[in-house]
């Protein structure tokens, strides 16, 4: 088990973590110091609870924004994919079209040829 100490808004807090995530966390934890130091540069040192509370209701309201993002971006996903399996199964179609066209016409230059050879 990994442990990392980390500081946010100029208080040291350690905290455990599963081995090999500890760079992970201390990213996670600066960020989190961002958020705090920034909302406390805008509201005053009101104290650690109600500026994590308010960093929490930011972060919260940063990843609920991502979601609706990661979501719209599904659904597009989903739109281009069903547009690609139409435009396959056309091509398909097409080709199998032009491949019988092709054999009509070897069929009529054959039976071209054997009348030409014929005469």
């Amino acid at each position: 088990m990994g442990q990392v100490s980390v500081s946010i808004n100029g208080r040291a807090y350690s905290i455990a973590c599963d081995d090999g995530q500890e760079k992970h966390l201390t990213e996670l934890a600066a960020y989190v110091d961002e958020q705090v130091t920034g909302l406390a540069a805008q509201v005053g040192q009101v104290g650690d609870a109600r500026l994590m509370l308010m960093a929490s209701l930011l972060l919260a309201d940063e990843l609920w924004d991502m979601r609706g993002r990661i979501k719209k971006l599904e659904e597009e996903v989903a739109t281009v994919r069903d547009a690609r399996s139409v435009a396959l199964e056309r091509t398909e179609e097409a080709e199998a079209a032009v491949a019988e066209i092709l054999e009509k016409a070897a069929q009529r230059l054959d039976t071209m040829a054997q009348r030409i050879e014929a005469s």
